[in-house]
């Protein structure tokens, strides 16, 4: 039997608020590659608890005597460490094709969401968290919160309209990675994932090809992403 691996993955003050798209990623990896884990909720003030990884962000993938941060990183090594299971980056072709699906959420997508979400992702935080979030969240954006939350109509519109690739493409496949979600769909599904949890805005409408493939990533391997209950459910 597998010994589990240990996840160390970002929590609000609820522990069963685990909201990091970059620690979806990697739950759903680890579940595309049928490997049994533990998971680890962590906060932002506990820089201890992550200490022994040389560095302070999560995920943090424990397997044995191995530690490793960063989800691309992360996912890199679980198909060099599991080879006979199924591939997450498959060949050269597909996982040159996710490194720019990556690029493209981090620069693009993850932007245009937080505009959205930031607000509801410090509500959700632990007290001794909110601080910290809200100072270096406006460092970044240069705007506070409470203006962001004040242009939702707006950054609603500005999200749909980047959203239209993935629009186009969700509508004539079911998944990114072709008829079955691998990588690619991960590191897209992660954005929605995180605004699942710690928002009730409603990001697409009900005949967007996006809000089914959501629903598909929701139930598959075995419903892991459905599991972690949404905002409107707390």
């Amino acid at each position: 039997m597998t010994q589990p691996l240990r996840l160390y993955e970002l929590t609000g003050a609820d522990d069963s608020c685990r909201f990091s798209p970059y620690c979806w990623r990697i739950r759903l990896a680890l579940a595309h590659k049928g490997l049994p884990v533990e998971t680890v909720a962590w906060r932002f003030h506990e820089k201890e608890a992550i200490a022994f990884s040389g560095q302070g962000k999560v995920p943090v993938l424990v397997d044995g005597d191995q530690c490793v941060s960063d989800s691309w990183t992360i996912a890199e090594y679980l198909d060099r460490q599991y080879p006979e299971r199924p591939a997450l980056l498959g060949d050269a072709a597909l996982k040159a094709t996710t490194r720019f699906i990556n690029q493209w959420v981090a620069d693009s997508v993850h932007p245009a969401l937080a505009r959205l979400i930031l607000p509801d992702v410090h509500g959700v935080l632990a007290e001794a968290d909110q601080d910290y979030f809200k100072r270096t969240r406006e460092a970044a954006f240069g705007v506070s919160l409470e203006a962001l939350a004040g242009q939702r109509e707006t950054s609603l519109q500005t999200f749909r309209d980047v959203l239209k690739p993935l629009r186009s493409t969700l509508a004539v496949q079911d998944y990114l990675a072709g008829e079955a979600p691998a990588y690619a769909d991960h590191i897209v599904f992660g954005a929605f994932q995180w605004a699942r949890i710690v928002s009730a805005q409603a990001l697409l409408a009900q005949d967007d090809p996006i809000t089914a493939w959501c629903e598909r990533m929701l139930d598959a391997y075995a419903g892991v992403a459905r599991h972690t209950p949404a905002a409107a459910e707390r």
